[in-house]
């Protein structure tokens, strides 16, 4: 596979970002930090944006950032709408089907007999409209049609990934237990420094050399984050383990009000407490009940929330990025028009093959079956990515049920992979079955917790030092940090897709990925 073709999403109006206090106060330095016009109180503003976003509860502006004023334009920026994407959206974008959006021509067709510029719609139907990036530029009509598409979309991402990073940042700054940690602190310093680059860029980009400068920043930042999966991971790994080890328990006092219908959601959030160290937040008690990492749902939904968006911000840098270079055969960005999911399983089969090998010397065969000869619009990272984590973990439960004293590799039962597609073409579907010994009942919610993972604690030791220069890489071991299988599940998800296992405790597992087809699907933007 092309690894310069790395997974992004490409979508219209993007936020979420951090930055470390010394970078933020450097790049605000020039910047006009508020609108002059608004002179309601920061208070009003964190409450007007979260009162229409109930995944997520007003957060002290201090929480935000140590400045009220980049807190504050954190905020400003969180309030915006965001704008989804669909697969065809992205294709028709880099093939310039909408370039009349943001170059419009007075022609017949497009101006009705009053004068009326027909080419002025709004955005409808979630589809994304480039008109108020109009270009008012009076040269730019000897630009090529490449160039205009790189002003479209680059005056698109200038206006949707500060909004996209905002939204992260204000939620990295208040969820529970993990806002604390050391990782997720650098993840939100990080974010803030990538939004306040983009925020003090110039707000339209009118010209190729404008187009030159904002492409260095998005490279700059598409590097920076590549490690983000996995130091996301780590904050996770830090918190279950302080959790077990008793630095840090919770009081489940706040639980009690559940049943109880004159206390508020808000009011139950406020009367939780948790402990670091034994003593706790709210209070001097020493009280620690006992939690499991699992059980934290409102962690859970927040990382659910934090890697979706961040797929979505990867797939728009990524697709503008590749739309610079050189074309490929094919491609449209990062979008491959004939992705073929045989092809796609048979290098993710290599990969996982080479990783088991290491483990146990060994792997087990698999053999694909079903409709190997078809292809359809997809990201073929994405696709990879989740193939690749399926088979690991089904060669992996394979080898450790059939492994003994009298190992012989003839008697390991072979893998199985189904391709296949409805008569209505509608999904394609690719089920992976395994003899590798099932999954206990009790244990199947937790295959989508993060960090649930049945490998050696020393391993996921050693997963704290693991390069996070990459999102994943065959030199990773085959089981680690515990979020391969809830990652996956987001990736098929974000077009439109499933995931979804089913088990027999004492044989197997079946894995199902479901893609859809047809590509017209908007990307579920987490609020």
């Amino acid at each position: 596979m092309n690894k310069k073709r790395s997974s992004s999403i490409f979508i219209q109006n993007s936020f979420f970002s951090t930055s470390s206090n010394s970078a933020s106060n450097t790049i605000l330095k020039d910047h006009s930090v508020l609108d002059k016009g608004d002179k309601q109180s920061c208070t009003q503003h964190t409450t007007r944006f979260f009162s229409s976003s109930p995944s997520l509860s007003p957060s002290p502006l201090d929480q935000v950032h140590e400045s009220p004023e980049i807190a504050k334009l954190v905020m400003e920026y969180a309030r915006k709408r965001q704008t989804s994407a669909s697969l065809q959206t992205l294709m028709k974008t880099g093939r310039g089907e909408f370039l009349h959006k943001t170059f419009p021509t007075k022609t017949a067709a497009s101006t009705s007999s009053d004068g009326t510029d027909n080419n002025k719609n709004n955005k409808k139907d979630g589809k994304i409209d480039f008109h108020n990036e109009e270009v008012e530029n009076e040269g730019i009509e000897n630009h090529s049609a490449t160039d205009k598409v790189l002003i479209q979309v680059a005056g698109f991402l200038r206006r949707e990934l500060p909004i996209r990073l905002a939204r992260r940042v204000v939620d990295l700054s208040r969820v529970p237990y993990m806002h604390e940690l050391n990782s997720v602190r650098q993840v939100k310093e990080l974010y803030i420094h990538s939004f306040l680059e983009l925020v003090n860029f110039d707000k339209k980009i009118r010209n190729m050399e404008q187009e030159e400068k904002f492409a260095k920043v998005l490279e700059s930042i598409y590097e920076r984050h590549a490690g983000v999966l996995v130091q996301m991971a780590r904050g996770a790994f830090e918190l279950r383990k302080a959790i077990r080890e008793g630095q840090i328990s919770f009081d489940d006092s706040s639980l009690q009000n559940k049943n109880n219908t004159h206390t508020s959601a808000s009011q139950q959030k406020q009367q939780q407490q948790y402990y670091v160290n034994g003593k706790s937040k709210h209070s001097h008690s020493t009280k620690k009940p006992v939690l499991e990492f699992e059980q934290l749902d409102e962690c859970h939904a927040f990382l659910d929330r934090f890697y979706v968006s961040r797929i979505g911000i990867r797939v728009l840098i990524g697709q503008y990025l590749a739309l610079r270079q050189k074309p490929v055969e094919n491609y449209i960005g990062i979008i491959c028009s004939k992705t073929s999911p045989y092809q796609i399983v048979k290098r993710a089969i290599e990969d996982a093959t080479f990783m088991c090998t290491r483990r146990y010397g060994d792997a087990p065969d698999v053999i694909i079956k079903g409709k190997l000869d078809f292809t359809f619009p997809y990201l073929p990272t994405h696709l990879h990515y989740v193939m690749l984590e399926l088979l690991k973990n089904s060669m992996r439960a394979t080898m450790d049920w059939h492994y003994n004293e009298d190992f012989d590799i003839d008697d390991i039962p072979p893998i199985n992979v189904v391709i296949a597609y409805g008569n209505d073409h509608e999904d394609v579907v690719i089920k992976v079955s395994d003899e590798g010994g099932g999954i206990q009942r009790s244990n199947m919610k937790k295959i989508w917790s993060y960090l649930f993972t049945t490998a050696d604690p020393k391993i996921q030791e050693g997963m704290m030092t693991f390069n996070d220069e990459v999102d994943h890489s065959v030199d990773s071991p085959l089981a680690g940090l515990g979020y391969g299988l809830p990652i996956s599940r987001s990736y098929a998800r974000y077009f439109g897709g499933d995931l979804s296992i089913m088990s027999m405790e004492g044989y197997g597992t079946d894995a199902f990925v479901h893609l859809t087809r047809l590509g017209n699907t908007q990307e579920p933007l987490p609020t």
